[in-house]
C-alpha cells in the first residue's frame, strides 16, 4: 500500500487527476516534472525529477530536507537544526531530517516556457502521515476545512501590481554573490505616470505580451493586463476562483513572471517598492467573498427585499457581510504581518497615496483599507482588501483573512459606519514597520489561539531573524545624517 493510500490524502478528484497526469507525461514525452512545495514565505522550492521517477513518486512522495522551513529572506537558515528538537520544538525536525512532499495532481501544469517539462505543487507530511505544522498550504487548508464545515466555501479575485524592467546586467561575477547576492542593473520599459495610457501600455506590450501568452497556457483565471501609474508598473487581475485555487495561482504566477521574464532579457520584481529614482510601491488587492456550498449563492449579497434599508442607510452587505468585514478591521493590526511580510512593504502605507493607513473601511472608496463593492441583489458583492503588498504568502493572507471574518461572525461585530474622509477619520493605525507588525501578532491572543501557539511563535523567530539583519546594517541616511555632523 502506498504512503498516499495509507494515509487517505488524496480525494477522488486527485486520484482522477493522477491517472490524467500520467497519460499527458507520456503523451507529450515530458522528460523532467519539477515538484515545488511553498515555504513559508509563499517561494516555490523543490527538486526536478525524471518524469519516470515523478511519476513513480507520485503516491510514495519524494523527500526533502526541513531545513527549508528554517530560513529567512536571504536563505539563510534562522533555526538551530542540529539542536534538541531543531530549534522548533520538533523531534521530527531535528538535524536536518527529511520530510516527504506529496503532489497534488489537480495542480499539474506543462511548463509553457521550459521545454519537456511538468509541474506539480506538492503538501509536505511527516513519515507517519502527518501534515508538516509549518507548511503554510496545510495551515491555510485547515483554515478552509474550517470555514466548509460551517457551510461555506471562500472565494477570491486577485489584482496584482509589480514592475517589470529591462535587465542590463545580471551582476554574475563571483564576487556578486553573496546572502543575498548583488540585485541586478536595470533600466525601464516605460516612464510612467500616464495610468492606463494606450501610448504607455504599447510601449511595455511587447513584454507583457510574452508573459501573457504564457501566463494563458498555463491555464491561470486571467482577466486583464494592465498599466500602472509607476514608470515601468503593471497590473495583472485574475477572475474569481474557490478555495486553493487563488492561493495556488498567486504563487504560480509569480513565479512563473520572473522565470518568464528572465528568459527573456527582463527582470520582474513583486518588491513592494523598488530603490530606484521615481517607482512607485505596488500593492496586491484582494477580492473576497464567501459563497454558501449548499447553493452557490454570495452570503455578502444583501437580498432584494433589503433594497428599501440600503436606501437608508448605504449598507450593501448582509449581517454575516457586516460582521465579516467587521472580523477583518478587528484585527487588522495582528494581521498584517500576513499581508505585508516584508520590511519594504511598509513603505507603501502613505497618507493620500491611494493605499491605506489606518483600519477602516468605505463604499467604493480607494483610499480605504476595506473597499465595499457591490449592493443588495447584486452577486458580485465583495470586500477588496487594499492593505497587502505583491509578495505576501498568499495561504497565510488569505487564511488571516478567513481567521478574522469568522470571528466577527461569531461575535457579532459591528464594522461602524463607512469612512468617506479615509485618511482623516479615527481609527487604529496600521502599523508603521515590520517590527511593529510582529509585535501585534506576538501579543494577540486571537491568531495565537486560531493559528497555533506553535506557528505564531515560529513565524515570529523567522521575522524577527530577518528585522535583526536589517537593523545590523548601515543605511545610506544614516551615513548622510551622521557621518559628518558628528
Amino acid at each position: 500500500m502506498s504512503f498516499v493510500e495509507r494515509h487517505g490524502l488524496w480525494s477522488d478528484e486527485q486520484k482522477e487527476a493522477a491517472t490524467r497526469l500520467r497519460r499527458i507525461v507520456e503523451e507529450k514525452n515530458l522528460e523532467v516534472i519539477r515538484l515545488s512545495f511553498p515555504d513559508q514565505h509563499g517561494i516555490l522550492r523543490g527538486k526536478t525529477l525524471i518524469a519516470s521517477e515523478a511519476v513513480r513518486s507520485l503516491e510514495g512522495g519524494c523527500s526533502i530536507t526541513t531545513t527549508m522551513l528554517a530560513k529567512d529572506t536571504s536563505h539563510k537558515t534562522v533555526f538551530p537544526v542540529f539542536t534538541a528538537g531543531g530549534g522548533f520544538g520538533m523531534k521530527e525536525m531535528e538535524g536536518a531530517a527529511d520530510v516527504l512532499m506529496v503532489a497534488d495532481p489537480t495542480t499539474f501544469r506543462v511548463l509553457p516556457w521550459a521545454e519537456n517539462t511538468g509541474w506539480l505543487l506538492c503538501d509536505l507530511y511527516f513519515s507517519d502521515g502527518r501534515p508538516v505544522p509549518f507548511a503554510t498550504r496545510n495551515l491555510y487548508r485547515k483554515v478552509l476545512d474550517q470555514l466548509a464545515g460551517r457551510g461555506y466555501d471562500f472565494v477570491a479575485g486577485l489584482e496584482v501590481e509589480f514592475h517589470l524592467f529591462k535587465l542590463d546586467d545580471a551582476h554574475m561575477a563571483p564576487e556578486d554573490a553573496g546572502q543575498p547576492g548583488r540585485p541586478p542593473s536595470v533600466s525601464l520599459l516605460s516612464h510612467g505616470y500616464q495610468y492606463l495610457t494606450e501610448q504607455r501600455y504599447d510601449l511595455m506590450e511587447p513584454a507583457l505580451e510574452i508573459i501573457r501568452r504564457d501566463i494563458i497556457a498555463l491555464d491561470l483565471p486571467l482577466r486583464s493586463v494592465e498599466v500602472e501609474f509607476g514608470p515601468s508598473q503593471c497590473e495583472f487581475t485574475f477572475a474569481p476562483t474557490t478555495g486553493l485555487a487563488p492561493a495556488d495561482t498567486m504563487v504560480l504566477f509569480r513565479s512563473a513572471v520572473k522565470q518568464i521574464a528572465r528568459r527573456h532579457g527582463y527582470h520582474a520584481t513583486f518588491m513592494c517598492r523598488p530603490k530606484l529614482p521615481n517607482v512607485f510601491a505596488s500593492g496586491w488587492h484582494l477580492h473576497q467573498s464567501v459563497v454558501s456550498r449548499a447553493g452557490g449563492d454570495n452570503v455578502f449579497m444583501a437580498k432584494e427585499n433589503e433594497k428599501e434599508n440600503e436606501k437608508e442607510t448605504g449598507e450593501p452587505l448582509s449581517a454575516l457581510g457586516r460582521a465579516w468585514l467587521a472580523g477583518l478591521i478587528e484585527h487588522a493590526r495582528a494581521s498584517t504581518v500576513f499581508t505585508t511580510p516584508t520590511i519594504n512593504g511598509y513603505k507603501r502605507y502613505r497618507s493620500y497615496s491611494l493605499a491605506p493607513d489606518r483600519a477602516i473601511w468605505g463604499r467604493d472608496n480607494r483610499g480605504v483599507m476595506i473597499r465595499v463593492l457591490g449592493a443588495a441583489g447584486d452577486p458580485a458583492t465583495r470586500l477588496e482588501n487594499r492593505i497587502g503588498e505583491p509578495a505576501a504568502n498568499p495561504y497565510l493572507y488569505m487564511a488571516s483573512q478567513i481567521l478574522s471574518g469568522l470571528d466577527g461572525v461569531d461575535r457579532k461585530l459591528d464594522p461602524g459606519p463607512s469612512a468617506d474622509t479615509p485618511y482623516e477619520t479615527k481609527a487604529a493605525l496600521l502599523p508603521k514597520s515590520l517590527r511593529e507588525a510582529v509585535f501585534a501578532l506576538n501579543d494577540d491572543p486571537f491568531f495565537r489561539q486560531a493559528l497555533g501557539p506553535e506557528f505564531v511563535d515560529y513565524y515570529v523567530f523567522i521575522k524577527n531573524a530577518e528585522i535583526e539583519r536589517f537593523q545590523a546594517e548601515v543605511s545610506d541616511w544614516e551615513q548622510r545624517e551622521y557621518f559628518e555632523m558628528f
